[in-house]
């Protein structure tokens, strides 16, 4: 009996050694393929993780230097903006006036005009009725213009008033009143000198601020007169004259002043 039973229990090991090798193969292909599976997944979650990474990486650095042209824009922004600030400043406090200055306008005009009037009676009598009219013209229908208005007209006057102390010219006009009225040249050699000369060259004055009257020149001083009046109209080069003049230097100094 126990020679039987030990061939029999050897067969049987070696039956079950065959069939579980049978019975476990598809299990094992099963699991290794399900691990492929995992892996390849766990990779694909691996590489969308890496380019997650990178965009926002990107995304910082371009952030990065945004803020770097933030920062320089900004620089080059401060002093504009300080600029600016005190431009606003500035008119606030010129508003803030504002109904100050319409009040005060109105007065300094009547002044300028005023000054300009008596600046034309006092001075040397050239042109007189022409810039007489002139300040006329600055008081009628003052109301009807608008302050831009007189304020350019005032200014016109006075800046006419100024150059002809820088001026050399001539005219034909008319000297003395009544019977005694007869026509003459006239020179006036900016605001130093004013001299008139009659057409055939016989008689010639110079004004006098201080006497206010006109003082009569010699055969030399009125050829001197002649060569000016050419000199004004362009006749002749310019050239040194030998004049007396209306008034002292210093009180023409003082005048322009």
């Amino acid at each position: 009996m126990s020679t039987f039973r030990q061939p029999c229990l050897w067969w049987a090991f070696v039956w079950l050694g065959l069939a579980v090798p049978a019975f476990a193969g598809p299990t094992l292909h099963s699991e290794a393929g399900e691990a492929q599976r995992s892996q390849a997944e766990l990779q694909s979650h691996i590489d969308d993780a890496d380019d997650e990474a990178r965009a926002m990486l990107e995304e910082l650095r371009e952030l990065e230097r945004a803020e770097l042209r933030l920062v320089r824009e900004n620089a080059e922004l401060a002093p504009r903006l300080v600029r600016q600030a005190e431009t606003l400043d500035r008119r606030e406090r010129a508003l803030d006036t504002l109904e100050e200055t319409r009040e005060v306008l109105p007065v300094l005009q009547e002044r300028l005009v005023e000054r300009l009037d008596q600046w034309v009676d006092n001075d040397m009598p050239f042109l007189r009725e022409e810039r007489q009219a002139r300040v006329s013209s600055l008081r009628s229908n003052a109301s009807e213009r608008s302050t831009a208005e007189r304020w350019e007209r005032v200014v016109e006057a006075w800046r006419t008033e100024l150059e002809y102390g820088r001026e050399i010219d001539a005219w034909r006009g008319y000297l003395g009143e009544g019977e005694s009225r007869r026509e003459v040249d006239y020179l006036r050699l900016g605001r130093l000198g004013f001299y008139y000369l009659s057409p055939d060259g016989r008689a010639g004055g110079v004004w006098q601020v201080d006497a206010g009257s006109w003082a009569a020149l010699d055969e030399a001083q009125r050829r001197e007169v002649r060569n000016g009046l050419r000199m004004a109209r362009d006749r002749r080069a310019p050239e040194l004259l030998m004049l007396p003049i209306s008034q002292l230097l210093e009180r023409t100094g003082e005048e322009d002043a």
